[in-house]
């Protein structure tokens, strides 16, 4: 990677989440962590990034300096309230109106490079590519062929509204990034892209925030028993994410330690999101029907510091998803030293070293995950040795890594576009960067 092919200036499109929403609420996840956390690491490696997103309250600031070299633009598109993603097909024409109105501002060639995140964002990202004459870069986080592919018993499909939004930019994009190469074949696939655009990108874990840690002090802040067997689950509460499948595999095991020196409890991190806003009591109903009320705790999302208090607080964290571009809470809890236990799907088989840092299930068949959970919990040595190993291999994930890859991503979309369109913006933000990079080779020391 060369530095004359580096970005000054990128503008980041994330319509329908913003990056300062509290993860596990709505339609907020792992996207608006990847998106902060590769936000701030680009802005130290010296790129401006601007963050376009919709405003979701009157009260919200038309610009936020969210952090140093980044910030936040709130783009008032529809109504504040009342709306999920599934709404916001119809309030694209104005998102991209607020955007391309930003940009107006300034001179022409203000910003280097686009970079989208989901279709939402990557149908706003084609048009502004377009009217500025710059790369676009983007990321799909999901796919909805790979999750109506995957879908869950009595879940709703993705509409082919989506399908075709998805497959428009994938068509238009100058460079696709996907998390691993199991979402590249998918790409390839299903929506016939070109795999010479697609750049594999893991993403990662904060690796300060998360690390090893006191179990006991983490459950006497959290208000959990010190001797409990604690199973969790952290993620949005919706069929997507399967918490019915931990909480359905976990009844017998709770039955069989009941009365035991270490009894088995589950914790349930997150809120009710998409589909799971059709029935919000669903687990609660479930845990009645199970006899298991007693043996489970729920809580509302978490802050970052906090959430790590619940991993170390763990004995074991389940991803048990229908589908998983990649999966943040592994890496999260595995960053902790607790080991995992997850569906095998998507990316979750990269997330996870099956039988070094957990454990892979295959499908979702409640008594295979029954056995999967009970086959540690009988044999702690194995279960310790999995949580030491976890560690390590999170160390592989982090958001530095990201953003390194990210930034060769982007000097390969820039280094294409401008040879493909030597008279656009593009072109002249590579040839600025040329003389840049030459005046500082004179001046370097023999």
């Amino acid at each position: 990677m060369t530095s004359h092919l580096l970005p000054r200036r990128v503008a980041l499109i994330s319509v329908h989440t913003s990056p300062l929403a509290q993860p596990g609420t709505g339609d907020a996840g792992g996207m608006n962590v990847y998106v902060w956390q590769t936000a701030t690491r680009l802005a130290r490696r010296g790129v401006e990034v601007e963050i376009f997103t919709r405003a979701t309250s009157s009260s919200d600031d038309p610009v936020v300096a969210a952090a140093p070299g980044v910030t936040v633009r709130n783009v008032v598109a529809g109504p504040f309230e009342g709306l999920d993603k599934r709404d916001l097909p119809a309030q694209l024409c104005a998102f991209t109106a607020g955007v391309l109105r930003a940009e107006a501002m300034h001179k022409p060639g203000y910003y280097d490079l686009i970079h989208s995140h989901y279709w939402l964002s990557g149908q706003v990202g084609w048009l502004a590519r377009d009217r500025w004459g710059v790369p676009l870069v983007h990321t799909a986080h999901t796919l909805a062929a790979v999750k109506n592919a995957f879908l869950a018993k009595g879940d709703t499909a993705e509409p082919q509204l989506r399908v075709i939004g998805e497959q428009q930019v994938v068509d238009e994009a100058d460079r696709l990034v996907v998390n691993t190469e199991t979402e590249a074949a998918e790409l390839v696939s299903m929506y016939h892209a070109d795999r010479s655009r697609i750049d594999v990108v893991s993403p990662g874990a904060d690796l300060d925030v998360y690390s090893p840690g006191s179990r006991e002090v983490a459950r006497a802040e959290l208000g959990l028993h010190p001797d409990e067997t604690i199973l969790t689950f952290v993620g949005r509460i919706q069929p997507l994410k399967a918490p019915d499948v931990l909480l359905a595999a976990a009844a017998p095991l709770i039955e069989k330690y009941r009365g035991t020196s270490h009894p088995v409890r589950v914790l349930i991190v997150g809120g009710p999101s998409g589909t799971g806003l059709e029935r919000p009591t669903a687990l609660i109903d479930l845990a009645a029907e199970l006899g298991v009320t007693d043996s489970i705790t729920f809580l509302p999302p978490q802050s970052a510091a906090r959430l790590a208090q619940v991993y170390r607080a763990s004995d074991l964290v389940a991803v048990p998803s229908y589908s998983e571009s990649f999966g943040l809470v592994a890496i999260e809890a595995q960053a902790c030293g607790i080991p995992v236990v997850a569906a095998d799907v998507g990316g979750l088989g990269v997330a996870v070293a099956d039988g070094r840092s957990g454990v892979l299930v295959d499908g979702h068949d409640v008594g295979d995950w029954s056995d999967a959970l009970g086959g540690l919990l009988v044999d702690p040595t194995r279960m310790a040795g999995l949580g030491r190993n976890a560690r390590a291999h999170a160390e592989q994930f982090s958001w530095e890594h990201t953003a390194t890859e990210l930034l060769s991503s982007y000097s390969g979309a820039m280094r294409s576009f401008a040879m493909r369109n030597p008279t656009s913006g593009a072109a002249a933000s590579v040839l600025r960067g040329a003389r840049r990079w030459r005046r500082r080779k004179t001046k370097l020391p023999v």
